[in-house]
């Protein structure tokens, strides 16, 4: 392998050491904002988590109480494991959006958690088009209500399919990374 000369002078090593310092500060801030939020089908539960897993906010609907305990608690672990993916997934979009798509990726490659948009086994996805289109099919076949935000439903709960206004399908599929703009 022959090597190549580094032809570029001190002051400009330096300089792009400095903008690499100041673009991995801006990933921790950006990091440091980043949310998920995750509610079960039947809406009993709802926790909101930071990118490390911290507990922002919690919610129970009053009927949660007559719950068996240990369904209610696995419940409370589920929704929390499914907002922290939203989180993660939040977060490498943030990052993506200040940094670029191939940055982001190295990241994910470098911390070896890859954002849950990647995370789908068969590496299948719907187009951010397509996704839109069943969306609008679905909120009309709901009479219009919508969706809240960025918040994610607890696979496997009881109930999910049927009260789950997308299908398992879409819900594995689709690949937010997809809305990302290129940096």
């Amino acid at each position: 392998m022959q090597r190549e000369p580094i032809r570029r002078g001190t002051s400009e090593l330096a300089a792009a050491t400095t903008a690499r310092a100041d673009a991995y500060a801006r990933v921790e801030q950006l990091l440091a904002t980043a949310s998920g939020t995750a509610h079960d089908a039947e809406g009993t539960v709802r926790a909101t988590v930071d990118v490390r897993g911290g507990l922002l906010d919690l919610w129970l609907a009053p009927e949660a109480v007559r719950q068996d305990p240990q369904r209610l608690g696995a419940l409370l672990v589920e929704t929390a494991q499914a907002a922290m993916r939203e989180a993660v997934q939040d977060g490498y979009n943030r990052v993506a959006l200040t940094l670029g798509e191939d940055t982001t990726h190295l990241i994910e490659q470098l911390t070896g958690l890859a954002a849950p948009a990647r995370a789908d086994e068969d590496g299948s996805g719907i187009t951010a088009e397509e996704f839109q289109r069943r969306r609008a099919e679905r909120l009309r076949a709901q009479g219009g209500s919508a969706i809240p935000p960025r918040t994610g439903t607890v696979a496997g709960t009881p109930g999910a399919a049927a009260n789950d206004p997308c299908s398992d399908d879409e819900l594995t599929t689709f690949d937010p990374a997809s809305l990302r703009s290129g940096g």
